[in-house]
């Protein structure tokens, strides 16, 4: 059976996931006119080809911060991309703008739960296995995530959707701009501390 794909169909998915019209009309028929699943489709695709693009050099960027109204919290992060065309788009400053709001809001000590010294990890479990004894190794695995959500910024929740983490967010920038993007390092600065 061939689907008949519109072009209000084709726009609609544009806009819901940014992608291109061609791989929007592919995604379409693939999915026989069903625009979510379609989306599900473009989204799978997406990540896929983020993986792909993990291990490219993302040497171009920028340097964002962000200071809190009463001067007394701030951030700053590098983030980083591949090419100067990218790094100079309103969607990537848009996205270096948020991880510094992130950062200042959420106080990460770590970029991603690899970043954790093993030693730490060791020690934080071996605290949640001392307030619950008798706790299952999947107990413990999950409360271990949601020290990781708090100690990771990969990890954690995004401030303006909490059910989006900011690994993902990255995720999808990376699939919509078609080029590898890190966040290189960040600081965080609390007056006083």
């Amino acid at each position: 059976m061939t689907v008949t794909v519109s072009t209000d169909m084709v726009k609609t998915l544009r806009a819901r996931t940014g992608a291109g019209v061609m791989d929007c009309r592919r995604a379409i028929e693939e999915a026989r006119g069903d625009l979510d699943a379609a989306a599900e489709l473009l989204k799978t695709k997406g990540l896929a080809a983020a993986a792909k693009r993990a291990g490219r050099a993302a040497s171009e960027g920028i340097v964002e911060s962000y200071v809190h109204p009463g001067n007394r919290l701030g951030a700053l992060v590098e983030v980083n991309c591949e090419t100067d065309f990218v790094a100079r788009t309103d969607e990537f400053k848009t996205l270096a703008r948020e991880l510094a709001m992130q950062i200042a809001a959420s106080a990460p000590r770590y970029l991603s739960r690899d970043d954790a010294p093993a030693d730490e990890v060791a020690q934080q479990r071996a605290a949640l296995a001392s307030e619950t004894p008798g706790a299952s190794e999947a107990e413990l695995d999950r409360r271990m995530a949601m020290w990781f959500a708090e100690a990771a910024l990969l990890e954690q929740p995004y401030i303006r959707d909490a059910g989006r983490r900011i690994g993902e967010m990255i995720t999808d920038t990376i699939a919509r701009t078609g080029e590898n993007i890190q966040i290189r390092r960040f600081a965080r600065f609390k007056l006083g501390e």
